[in-house]
C-alpha cells in the first residue's frame, strides 16, 4: 500500500482534486477507504462537505468516507486536562447582583487622614448601596521608598499596631460589608511586603495577599522603578469566599501575569480584584487593556482600583478605576480625580457569556496544561495515608489539607487545617 506523506495531508487542496479519480474506479476504493483517518484526521466535516471537488462526487464515492464529529473532536483535545488539577465549576454565589464601590482616593503625608478618609468613602460607598467596596493600592501612605517603612504595620499584631487593618475590621462589621482593603506596607519579619486585607462583613480578616509579582521595570526617559529594593514577594495565590462571591486577589503589577488570572478563574473565581497604581506612562498604554484582557480570556469580572492622581509626588498615579464585566465591557470607570464609583455586577451573565463562548470546552488540553503547584500539593498531601497506633487499635490517619480539595476526611475532630490530623 502507498503511504501518504504529511505534505500530501498538509495540500489539502491538491490532494481532494485527485479524490475523484481515486475514488470512482472499484479497484481503489476500498484502499482510500482504508487510508481516510490517516489522510484527514482533523479535519471538520464542515470544511470537507463544502469542498469544491467533494461537491463533484457522486454520492456512491463518499459513502465510504469516514468523517469526524465536533463532539468527538472536542472529546479528543482534552479540555479537562488543559489545568492541573482540573477547573473547579464556578459555585452558586451566595447572591446573583450586588452593587460595588471603587474609592478613589487622594494620598496624603498624614496617616491619619488618610485612615479617616478612606473611612469615610467606604461608609459613603455603603450608604448608596455596595456591598463590596475596594480601595486602591497603598492607599495609607504615599508612593515612595523613604514612606513605605515608615506607613508600615503588623497587620498579625492588630490593633494599635495595624491602625489601617483596625479601621477596615471596625467599619466592615457595623455596616455588614464585604472589604478589599486595597494594600498597605505590611512589616513582619523583619521584612515589608504590600499586602492587601479582605474583611468580611463580621470584620473578620478573611484573607491577606501579598504581592505576588513585584514591579522592577526600566522603560530609558520615561521611568525606573525597582519595588523588589523595599519589598518582598508574596508566595501565596489568593482566592476568598465572601458574602459576594468567590474572589481572586492581585495587586497592580500582578495583573500583567496572566497566569495567575487563569489560575483563579480554574479555582471558581466570580470576580478578580486588582488594587494598582499604574504611572503615567504605562496607564495610558495598558492599564485599561490589561482589565480587559483579564476579563475577557478568563470569563468573569475585573475590578481595579488606583489612587486619584497627584502631580505633588515623584510617583503619579494614573487614575481610571473600572470595573470590567465577562465580556471585557467597561461597565464603569472614571478618570483621574478623586471618585467613589458604584456598579452593579450580576453574576447571571457569567454562565451567559460562558455559554456564548464555551472556552472552558474548547481548550486544548492535549496541547498544553496550566498546572496550579498549590492546589496540586494539597491535592497530594490529603491522598497521604499512614497509619498510627492508638493503643492497641491501628486508624487510617488521613492529611486534612483546607482548601477546595479539602474533603479526604469528615472524621469528628477535623479542623480544617493542613497542619492538623484528623482520624477515621
Amino acid at each position: 500500500m502507498r503511504q501518504l506523506t504529511m505534505k500530501s495531508a498538509v495540500a489539502v487542496s491538491s490532494s481532494l482534486l485527485n479524490l475523484k479519480n481515486l475514488l470512482i474506479p472499484n479497484t481503489r476504493r476500498r484502499r482510500l477507504t482504508s487510508l481516510t483517518s490517516v489522510l484527514l484526521p482533523k479535519l471538520s466535516l464542515k470544511s470537507i462537505t463544502n469542498h469544491t471537488a467533494v461537491k463533484l462526487l457522486p454520492s456512491s464515492a463518499t459513502s465510504g468516507l469516514r468523517f469526524i464529529s465536533s463532539s468527538s473532536m472536542a472529546s479528543s483535545f482534552k479540555p479537562e486536562q488543559a489545568r492541573v488539577p482540573s477547573a473547579l465549576p464556578l459555585p452558586a454565589p451566595p447572591l446573583t447582583k450586588f452593587n460595588m464601590g471603587l474609592c478613589q482616593l487622594s494620598v496624603t503625608t498624614d496617616k491619619k487622614r488618610n485612615i479617616s478618609h478612606a473611612k469615610d468613602a467606604i461608609e459613603e460607598a455603603a450608604s448608596k448601596g455596595a456591598k463590596l467596596v475596594l480601595l486602591s493600592e497603598m492607599w495609607n501612605t504615599p508612593y515612595t521608598k523613604g514612606s513605605f517603612r515608615v506607613f508600615a504595620e503588623d497587620v498579625d499584631a492588630g490593633g494599635d499596631a495595624s491602625p489601617s487593618t483596625a479601621m477596615l475590621s471596625e467599619v466592615s462589621k457595623r455596616l455588614k460589608i464585604t472589604i478589599i482593603g486595597g494594600s498597605i506596607p505590611e512589616k513582619s519579619g523583619g521584612r515589608l511586603y504590600n499586602t492587601c486585607c479582605v474583611f468580611g462583613s463580621d470584620g473578620e480578616l478573611k484573607a491577606k495577599h501579598r504581592k505576588i509579582h513585584l514591579f522592577d521595570i526600566d522603560i530609558p526617559g520615561k521611568i525606573t522603578y525597582m519595588e523588589s529594593r523595599t519589598f518582598s514577594a508574596g508566595e501565596t495565590p489568593t482566592v476568598v469566599d465572601t458574602d459576594v462571591g468567590r474572589i481572586g486577589i492581585g495587586i497592580c503589577y500582578d495583573i500583567r501575569f496572566q497566569e495567575l488570572a487563569m489560575m483563579y478563574a480554574a479555582r471558581g473565581a466570580h470576580l478578580l480584584c486588582y488594587p494598582g497604581a499604574f504611572n503615567m506612562t504605562t496607564g495610558p498604554l495598558h492599564w485599561e487593556l490589561l482589565q480587559r484582557a483579564r476579563a475577557t480570556d478568563n470569563q468573569l469580572y475585573v475590578a481595579t482600583c488606583s489612587s486619584a492622581r497627584d502631580y505633588g509626588y515623584c510617583y503619579v498615579a494614573w487614575g481610571h478605576s473600572s470595573l470590567v464585566g465577562p465580556f471585557g465591557e467597561i461597565i464603569a470607570t472614571t478618570e483621574h480625580e478623586e471618585a467613589i464609583i458604584i456598579a452593579e455586577i450580576d453574576y447571571s451573565f457569567l454562565e451567559q457569556r460562558r455559554s456564548n463562548l464555551p472556552l472552558n470546552k474548547q481548550r486544548r488540553g492535549d496541547l498544553y496544561q496550566l498546572v496550579d503547584i498549590q492546589r496540586l500539593n494539597k491535592q497530594m498531601n490529603a491522598a497521604e495515608v499512614v497509619h498510627v497506633e492508638i493503643g492497641s487499635h491501628v486508624k487510617e490517619q488521613v492529611t486534612y489539607a483546607c482548601g477546595e480539595e479539602a474533603r479526604a476526611c469528615e472524621g469528628p475532630i477535623c479542623r480544617r487545617d493542613q497542619t492538623q490530623q484528623c482520624f477515621t
